[in-house]
Order: C-alpha cells, then sequence, then structure tokens
C-alpha cells in the first residue's frame, strides 16, 4: 500500500516536471513556422499550429486539474486531521484548500489564452 502511494507520488512530480519543459520545446519550433505576413494580415493559422494548440490547451487543463487534485487531496486530508485536533484552525483549513483550486483556475486561463490566440 505505501509502496503504490510512492510510485504515485513519483509519477505526479516526473509528470509535474516534464510537462512544463517538454510542451515549450515541442511549441516553439512549431509556432515559430508560422509566416508572419499570414499572421499580420489576420489570415488563417495553419492547421499543423492549430492542431499542437488544441493539444496544448488540452494538458495545461488536464495536468492543472490533476495537480489540483492531488494538492486538495493532501490539504484537505491534512486540514480535517489539524479541525479534528483544534477546531478553532478551519478559518485557515478553507483558504489553503482554496489556494490549492488555485492551480486548476490558472490552467484553464492559460488553456483560454491558448485558444483565443488560435482563432
Amino acid at each position: 500500500m505505501n509502496t503504490s502511494r510512492n510510485l504515485w507520488r513519483r509519477l505526479f512530480m516526473i509528470g509535474a516536471i516534464l510537462i512544463p519543459v517538454a510542451l515549450p520545446l515541442i511549441l516553439v519550433p512549431v509556432l515559430a513556422q508560422v509566416q508572419p505576413e499570414a499572421a499580420r494580415a489576420g489570415g488563417p493559422l495553419p492547421p499543423e499550429v492549430v492542431k499542437w494548440g488544441f493539444i496544448a490547451a488540452a494538458l495545461v487543463t488536464g495536468m492543472s486539474a490533476i495537480g489540483a487534485a492531488y494538492a486538495v487531496a493532501v490539504i484537505g486530508g491534512a486540514a480535517m486531521g489539524a479541525v479534528a485536533e483544534k477546531p478553532e484552525t478551519a478559518g485557515r483549513a478553507l483558504v489553503f484548500l482554496g489556494l490549492a483550486e488555485g492551480i486548476a483556475i490558472y490552467g484553464l486561463i492559460i488553456a483560454i489564452m491558448i485558444l483565443g490566440r488560435l482563432t
């Protein structure tokens, strides 16, 4: 039981490090191929750029939701333990849970910015 929990923690940590590093390495060369004249004239973007933009938006949203879920699970468990021992810490626990939920909101905002750039 404890070994599988440590494995999941390691996988989440590796994903949290690799996705932000690998995604720009994939997207920057693709986005750099956009012709400046077409972009300035308001012409349509090439299909490859649109495809990678949608993939990037999906990955950002999904990974931020996974990160927020993991943070809420860890913080929620610790918060319930703290509130059980000292009920006056409930307000602080809710603040920390709100901060953890902010991770998903940040990912959604970035995805909206990416999608707004594609249209």
